[in-house]
């Protein structure tokens, strides 16, 4: 049933409800604006999510005891929240979300989302995130949307009849965009030395950042490279135009970019609209590790907070202070290990705090958490160069490590080396 505003198409949900929030640049922020007026006559909602923008309002200290914040994945929006203790963080791998949904495992009652305006068929698309989106919409009770014109329209598993909705409202407004940041000296040659491991005809997985533009930066000589991942922006555009991108030795949908949500600017999103070389897949599909290696040559680029001289990856927390998200980094460090081929990349800053703290530690800091094991690491990339963890044993690892670490640390990580390990550097 169509209605005019958020709050109208919201009165439909009851005190203790679950609410599922289509997440990333397709928040439905819309309808948040009008959740937080909404709950205040409800008690105990619950509203889980991925990163989601504009969506500062539901961390207002108002909703308490109203409605609570889930995060499967923290961002700016709700990174104080969940460390001052008002909403809450659930590590997961990216790719089980869906699973906890379709198995009831996680019991949804509702779903919010931002879909494109219907086609002559009655049909709408998520757009630019599915995510675990298709799979809430396949179990909700309720399912309550924004219709937006300026949603782009895609292609894979994006397809919802407006006929699920019921309620929806139809507004016009502009899309999140993230804009690419700025490179710096540093981010320039961390993408270099990151791009030095990449070979023609590799199927890329790739986040969103400095350091992945840095790197995509630096392929203009490559042949035949594929996508295959779990979001990409702005930085992939030129490729494809200049046809270094061009998906053409993929095993899997050969000739398309995969993925499953974007984030980036208009023109990006205006390049994924109604574009059949696109799929927006259900992120169960996309982060599976079994669908994963069945390309070759996977090569899997992402970052990190702090890594310790065995090779743990910290990538969701600083300290006990959490910070993002487990994310699918392990699901593509994983897929591109059991690749025919395949690499996973590692790459970091060698410091953080402007010099003064080296990211390359003895020891992950207390409360830490592993997101990618010793066990799984393959390359970590500094921008002082590459160290190789595969089969290397403790002591190789720290050797390596503290090479690529800044040279003004060097000496102390030799010390701590013996000291925390027992190992002379």
């Amino acid at each position: 049933m169509q209605v005019n505003t958020p709050e109208q198409a919201l009165s439909i949900l009851k005190d203790n409800d679950v609410i599922w929030c289509q997440s990333m640049a397709a928040t439905p922020y819309r309808l948040l604006e009008g959740l937080k007026s909404v709950a205040l006559s409800r008690r105990n909602l619950t509203v889980l999510q991925l990163h989601t923008e504009f969506s500062e309002m539901l961390s207002d200290p108002s909703l308490q005891g109203h409605l609570r914040q889930r995060a499967f994945f923290v961002g700016a929006s709700t990174r104080q929240a969940v460390n001052d203790g008002l909403a809450d963080y659930v590590p997961i791998f990216l790719s089980e979300i869906p699973k906890l949904f379709r198995s009831g495992e996680q019991p949804l009652n509702a779903a919010i989302v931002q879909v494109s305006a219907p086609d002559k068929h009655g049909n709408c698309s998520l757009g630019i995130s599915v995510e675990a989106t298709r799979a809430a919409l396949q179990v909700a009770d309720k399912v309550i949307a924004w219709v937006n014109p300026k949603m782009p329209r895609t292609h894979g598993d994006a397809l919802v009849p407006l006929s699920r909705f019921d309620r929806y409202f139809v507004e016009e407004a502009a899309l999140p965009e993230h804009r690419q940041p700025p490179q710096s000296e540093t981010t320039q040659k961390i993408g270099q030395q990151v791009a030095s491991l990449i070979n023609d005809g590799d199927c890329l997985q790739m986040g969103i950042g400095a350091i992945p533009d840095a790197t995509l930066a630096c392929l203009g000589h490559h042949k035949d490279l594929g996508i295959h991942t779990e979001m990409f922006s702005d930085g992939v555009l030129p490729l494809v135009e200049q046809g270094v991108i061009n998906n053409s030795r993929k095993r899997k949908h050969p000739g398309r970019i995969v993925t499953t949500f974007a984030m980036g600017s208009q023109k990006l999103y205006d390049f994924v609209d109604d574009n059949q070389e696109v799929f927006f897949l259900d992120v169960e599909y996309t982060n599976d590790t079994s669908v994963i290696r069945q390309n070759s040559q996977v090569m899997s680029i992402n970052s990190a907070l702090q890594v310790d001289l065995s090779g743990q990856v910290c990538a969701d927390s600083i300290g006990t202070k959490i910070y993002s998200g487990v994310g699918g980094q392990m699901d593509f460090v994983r897929g591109a290990s059991l690749s025919e081929g395949g690499r996973s990349v590692i790459a970091l800053p060698s410091t953080a705090c402007g010099g003064k703290v080296s990211r390359i530690s003895s020891l992950l800091a207390p409360g830490a958490g592993v997101v990618t094991t010793r066990a799984h690491v393959h390359y970590i990339v500094t921008e002082y160069g590459i160290a190789n963890l595969r089969a290397r044993s403790m002591i190789e690892r720290a050797r390596s490590l503290i090479a690529i670490a800044a040279p003004q640390f060097r000496e102390q990580l030799a010390r701590e080396a013996y000291d925390d390990w027992g190992l002379s550097i």
